[in-house]
């Protein structure tokens, strides 16, 4: 099957929705139809190719687009420099070539559907032009190629993957069954986006498009792809890609940076393209700021927004403030990328759509799942609104023949099943003794995440078992290692015996296992206590001669990763990034009590951080209890089965556990040096203000 991807072909609509039609749901081609795509760096910029066929029974096709009846042109000059391009691309990948040998059939024709007479001229004859259904049949059976072993590899160069991989060299790995050497080979058969990948990085909507998936299933690389495709096919654009997790913007630059001159041979613009945090100050360029300063409005900064609003909902509070302050909207971006979209307000959403140009290109990501403060995201007629005839201003739909404006991504390329089924399980708490903490409220959005139903049924009241399926989470993610290794949680007697344990399995990782200090994150689940509870594991990691960092406080908000160095991290700033080896500690935190929906969406967020091996830590009662769940997880060989909620029991689900357990002498002299070494750390700026959890510092505010 063909899977056709639209990229932006403005000046060559006609002809290139001919070519698409000719092969779309062509069962008898195995590959993808680019169309605007792809740009390739040169020493003048970028060169885009009209259209490429990459197929495993034609290689790759070049097709030279002509819309009207203009035979003036010159096809000899257009074919050649074409070919010549995507030639000298190919070739600088030795894993394409043998011994001199380029191992790719290429082809190049040009595509004239509207042409009812070709040139008349002997030296066309090398020169293939197709003005027919029939004739391009009879190209396409006449290129063979003969060595499509090499189509995977071929994809990923296309899709410009192959600079991801080349960030990370592991030339130091020495043993074959060494953990390095299992991330070695794991790293390099993540390779090829799919086909929803695909279509969400190239195909532009004018409008407003929306990218929904699971952790892992590659939306920030996703929004980066597309942010670089858009700049080097516009560079006059002026674009904006915005975030809540600070954290996120050094690896949102690298990643922006790599394919942009993977597509212009040169680095961005970056007057012209802005990684641009959402809310930002006087010192730090955010949306919001620039919105005030632009619009002439008042700024407000985290303190000034507390007299406003309640804590968590500051941010909402400024942009809803910011949109009623004004009469009309000064318009300077021409897109807007929005990636952890489940962070945000519809405030916020409408501040970003009303600074948009016509036609308002806005692309917004998110992951439901990883929401951290209990926000729902909401439809886009609630964002977006109704206009002056009752309709909705924005209309999410996917319409044959044209870009896709609602792409679900349901492949997940980090989790294995094993480690995204136990997070799903336990974030649910769908094996909990005490029943079900929260449910999706369409009961569909499950076989959209990459369930599928193996028995019973989803729907309300009826008994349903879910499991992934090898499309949906891909078995190499899980072969590299036995399951009981993949995937660990385990209980202590005390937090003394964890920390050690934690100590002794990090300095066997980086001494024996051949993994790097940022291979390694070690996630703490509440953020309020985090810097006193890594301190000792800190201390003793450094009388070993193991540098660390506690991401945010001994390093820059803007950076998370460091080379050789361990990364200590808070929730909120582990949100949006990835290790091979993660440890979440002192989980016993998230297995009961006050807001336990919240909690679970950390252990979630926390666990889905891991892309090869995962160890969930903690200790006393509560963890014996959590592993007592994921027990229950492994002997149902990680498939979910439950009974799906009646709309009633999901209007109550949030209700659930919301007792604080906090009794006994002491705890008021506890509170009180704990509030006090807060506020020390707050002075010192060893902690930052979106540090802390914001739902508990809210009810806080709200007893006293």
């Amino acid at each position: 099957m063909v899977n056709v991807i639209r990229g932006d072909v403005i000046n060559k609509p006609e002809s290139s929705r001919r070519l698409a039609e000719f092969f779309e749901n062509r069962a008898d081609i195995d590959g993808n139809l680019y169309l605007g795509y792809p740009i390739i760096g040169t020493s003048q910029g970028g060169y885009q190719i009209d259209a490429l066929l990459v197929s495993r029974e034609q290689g790759v096709v070049i097709f030279n687009i002509v819309e009207g009846t203009d035979t003036s042109l010159n096809i000899e000059e257009a074919q050649d420099e074409s070919i010549n391009k995507i030639q000298s691309k190919l070739l600088q990948h030795k894993f394409l070539t043998n011994k001199r040998s380029l191992m790719v059939e290429i082809g190049v024709v040009t595509f004239a559907p509207a042409w009812r007479i070709k040139p008349n001229n002997s030296s066309l004859d090398d020169y293939p032009i197709i003005t027919n259904k029939s004739e391009l049949e009879k190209y396409l059976k006449e290129q063979i190629w003969k060595s499509s072993e090499y189509f995977e590899k071929l994809n990923s160069v296309i899709q410009a993957m192959t600079s991801i991989r080349k960030r990370k060299q592991r030339s130091y790995v020495q043993q074959e069954n060494s953990r390095g050497a299992k991330l070695h080979k794991l790293e390099e058969s993540i390779a090829n986006l799919d086909r929803n990948q695909s279509a969400a990085v190239i195909e532009t909507v004018e409008g407003v498009q929306r990218i929904r998936g699971l952790a892992g299933s590659g939306k920030t690389i996703v929004l980066a792809l597309k942010a670089a495709y858009l700049h080097a096919k516009h560079p006059d654009w002026n674009i904006a890609i915005t975030f809540n997790t600070r954290s996120l913007k050094g690896q949102l630059k690298q990643l922006i940076n790599t394919f942009t001159i993977e597509h212009i041979s040169e680095e961005p613009d970056w007057d012209k393209i802005k990684i641009i945090h959402a809310w930002g100050s006087p010192f730090i360029e955010g949306i919001y700021y620039e919105f005030c300063k632009k619009h002439n409005i008042e700024y407000r900064d985290l303190n000034s927004a507390k007299t406003i609003a309640k804590y968590g909902q500051e941010f909402d509070k400024v942009c809803e403030e910011a949109l009623n302050s004004i009469k009309s909207y000064q318009r300077y971006y021409d897109a807007i990328l929005i990636d952890e979209a489940q962070d945000f307000s519809h405030h916020f959403l409408q501040l970003c759509y009303g600074i948009l140009k016509d036609p308002k290109r806005m692309v917004y990501a998110y992951d439901e799942l990883q929401n951290l403060n209990k926000k729902t995201m909401e439809s886009p007629e609630v964002i977006f609104g109704k206009d002056a005839h009752g309709k909705p201003v924005v209309q999410l739909q996917n319409k044959p023949g044209e870009p896709k404006q609602d792409i679900i991504l349901e492949k997940c390329y980090r989790n294995s099943r094993p480690i995204l089924t136990s997070a799903h399980a336990l974030g649910f708490g769908i094996y909990r003794n005490e029943g079900l903490i929260q449910m999706f409220e369409n009961a569909g959005l499950w076989r959209d995440i990459g369930y599928e139903v193996e028995a019973g049924s989803l729907e309300d009241g009826k008994f349903v078992k879910l499991s992934r399926t090898n499309n949906t989470s891909p078995k190499f993610l899980e072969s590299h290692s036995p399951i009981e290794d993949l995937i660990m949680l385990k209980s202590f007697d005390s937090n003394q015996t964890q920390i050690e344990w934690l100590i002794n399995e990090i300095e066997k990782n980086l001494k024996e296992d051949e993994l790097k200090g940022d291979d390694i994150m070690v996630i703490h689940s509440n953020p309020l206590t985090t810097r006193e509870a890594v301190g000792d594991a800190r201390a003793l990691l450094f009388e070993k001669g193991i540098n660390s960092n506690l991401a945010g406080v001994t390093t820059s908000p803007d950076d998370f990763f460091r080379e050789e160095t361990i990364t200590f991290t808070s929730i909120n700033r582990a949100k949006g990034n990835e290790a091979a080896m993660i440890y979440v500690i002192n989980a016993q935190e998230c297995f009961s009590g006050y807001e336990l929906a919240i909690k679970r969406n950390i252990l979630f967020t926390a666990m889905t951080r891991s892309k090869a091996w995962l160890r969930v830590l903690g200790y006393g009662e509560k963890m014996r209890g959590l592993v007592e769940e994921f027990n229950k997880i492994r002997e149902k060989k990680f498939v979910l089965e439950f009974t799906y909620p009646t709309e009633e029991e999901r209007k109550e689900m949030n209700l659930i556990n919301r007792e604080i357990n906090l009794q006994g002498g002491g705890l008021i002299a506890k509170s009180r040096s704990s509030l006090q070494d807060l506020l020390q750390a707050l002075e010192k700026g060893e902690i930052q203000k979106e540090d802390l959890p914001l739902d508990l510092v809210n009810k806080l505010k709200d007893k006293l």
